[in-house]
């Protein structure tokens, strides 16, 4: 359920409101995590970071050289940077499932991802 006011969006979910200011102010934090988690992960492990993050070589050189300024700008945008990589509902279906072949269904899973191709840069 959602109303709104002259000034912000309310949300209503499980009796809680939520404007869309801190909404807002939600995602910069999810956008920050997730570029310091990605430039991590790039500075101790190129290789396992591409296929992680499901990014391609030239992301992530770009993602290793931003600054720490240029991370925070980068993660202000009002739209989450990070998305699922489970476009299939069979990936989604095979990880979220708790059956008894659970020991197989997550590497499985992980197959299936990794031949899935990685994010291209928008160059124009």
């Amino acid at each position: 359920m959602c109303f709104t006011n002259q000034r912000n969006h309310f949300i209503v979910q499980g009796g809680i409101v939520v404007t869309a200011d801190q909404i807002h102010e939600e995602i910069k934090e999810a956008n920050l995590s997730y570029l310091l988690l990605a430039q991590n992960m790039i500075h101790q492990d190129l290789a396992s970071a591409i296929f992680r993050l499901g990014i391609n070589e030239e992301m992530a050189g770009l993602i290793a050289s931003l600054t720490p300024a240029q991370l925070i700008k980068m993660s202000a945008t009002n739209m989450l940077l990070c998305s699922f990589r489970f476009d299939e509902n069979l990936l989604l279906s095979m990880i979220t499932n708790y059956t008894k072949d659970r020991l197989m269904s997550q590497p499985h899973a992980a197959i299936l991802m990794a031949q899935q191709p990685v994010a291209q840069l928008a160059i124009g």
